[in-house]
């Protein structure tokens, strides 16, 4: 799968310095190649004392908090729940309990225990965006009951590692970002800049997922679209075109600018496909 994305962004016209195929100075680029790294943040995060283990469940929280909904549509984790005292050795014993084998599951997740800030930062298409983690989040989990790192802290440690300056990705991850800055700052990293551009759609309005097959960029290739019809749509639902025509990958990077970007997302229409043919 890995490399058939490449081979469609390739087909797109698009290329890149580094990546999976042909390696870099920060390899491996491959996430569970990457475990060692993830395993030292948590040693640093936890001789700062900003992490803590706890046993309750999703199913536990929601049913335990009475506080309001935050943006990730879950209850936030009640201050509440934090020990009040950890044992000394609770997160070198956590480590060896999930390193034995055959043994799916813990008895702890591992939380960042969030401290009382405002995080703000400034999107390029959104503009200034605040947070408070605290009211929003609650402490969220790093390390999950069954040893698999959590999203939050994996891209963290990966962007702290290969000296990202600047993320752009869609704004489902908006409501991520406060946390991966809390994140990076507590790592002592620097922080990006951040670019989050509307998502695409099918014609029910409901995020692209698998099951719209026919929406694919592979799809559409085998259908018979060309790379300057798709960029041409593209660039025109994002405001960098003033008429929905056919256009070279080059005219989409000599008309870019962050300003022109829009903030709705696109609906693509039922007969996608055809109507790029039409271009």
């Amino acid at each position: 799968m890995a490399e058939a994305a490449e081979e469609d962004l390739h087909w797109l016209g698009l290329d890149w310095d580094e990546g999976l195929t042909q390696g870099g100075p920060f390899k491996p680029y491959t996430q569970s190649l990457r475990h060692s790294y993830y395993e030292q943040a948590l040693k640093v995060l936890h001789d700062n004392g900003y992490l803590f283990p706890c046993s309750y469940s999703r199913k536990d929280i929601q049913h335990l908090s009475t506080a309001p909904h935050g943006p990730n549509t879950h209850k936030p984790y009640p201050i509440s729940l934090r020990p009040d005292q950890l044992q000394e050795n609770w997160f070198s014993e956590l480590f060896e309990e999930t390193n034995q084998t055959n043994k799916p599951t813990t008895f702890a997740a591992i939380r960042f225990k969030v401290p009382e800030q405002l995080i703000t930062f400034r999107d390029r298409v959104y503009g200034t965006i605040e947070e408070n983690v605290l009211e929003s989040v609650g402490d969220f989990v790093l390390k999950r009951r069954d040893g698999m790192y959590a999203y939050q802290l994996a891209v963290v440690v990966d962007d702290i590692a290969m000296e990202m300056t600047e993320v752009v990705r869609g704004t489902d991850l908006l409501a991520s970002t406060a946390r991966q800055i809390m994140l990076i700052q507590a790592l002592g990293g620097t922080v990006p800049e951040y670019a989050h551009v509307p998502l695409v759609r099918n014609a029910a309005g409901e995020k692209l997922s698998k099951r719209d097959e026919a929406l694919t960029l592979r799809a559409l290739r085998e259908k018979g679209v060309t790379a300057e019809q798709l960029l041409g749509y593209m660039a025109y639902s994002l405001g960098l075109l003033e008429s929905l025509r056919s256009c070279t990958l080059q005219e989409v990077l000599d008309r870019f600018t962050w300003d022109h970007i829009a903030k709705e997302d696109v609906i693509l229409p039922a007969d996608f496909g055809d109507q790029l043919m039409t271009l």
